[in-house]
């Protein structure tokens, strides 16, 4: 899989660390990075987004919805660009 960008050791590292973690520490994890990406510094997620993020993080609990490998997906979605 080629990336649009090079990501460090330490990157690596600690994405590799992470995908060890229980689900729910995974999703704690999630919500925290995507929080950070949506908010400047200083600045809360919004409501709603938080909202979504929960709800979606309790339907993983829950068993509701079905997980699938990263590199499943995103293999789909370059099979369906060319």
């Amino acid at each position: 899989m080629e990336y649009y960008f090079s990501m460090s050791i330490t990157a690596e590292k600690v994405i590799t660390e992470a995908l060890a973690l229980s689900p729910q520490a995974r999703a704690f994890v999630a919500e925290r990075l995507i929080e950070s990406l949506d908010a400047g510094l200083g600045e809360a997620i919004s409501p709603a987004w938080r909202d979504e993020l929960r709800k979606r993080c309790r339907e993983m609990d829950e068993g509701a919805v079905e997980l699938r490998e990263v590199a499943d997906v995103v293999a789909k979605a370059y099979a369906a660009l060319g």
